[in-house]
């Protein structure tokens, strides 16, 4: 699971830039702060690499790296 904290997130798109599997997509919704916060589209695509948490430069974006129950089997 992805989450964005869209208090932290300045809208800078770097993780849509840099994200290898193009997980995030730029929004056209804006949070309380005027800014367009990117979303994590194709979540199902990320390898968990960790490359968009490691380039954030606010730290908005975290990873779970637990494994699903159906990835197990």
């Amino acid at each position: 699971m992805i989450t964005i904290d869209e208090d932290l997130c300045k809208g800078c798109n770097i993780c849509t830039e840099f994200c290898p599997r193009k997980v995030y997509q730029k929004s056209d919704v804006l949070n309380k702060k005027g800014v367009h916060v990117p979303r994590p589209e194709n979540e199902d695509k990320c390898t968990k690499c960790q490359l968009c948490v490691m380039m954030c430069p606010d730290q908005a974006i975290k990873v779970d790296e637990k494994v699903d129950e159906k990835d197990e089997d």
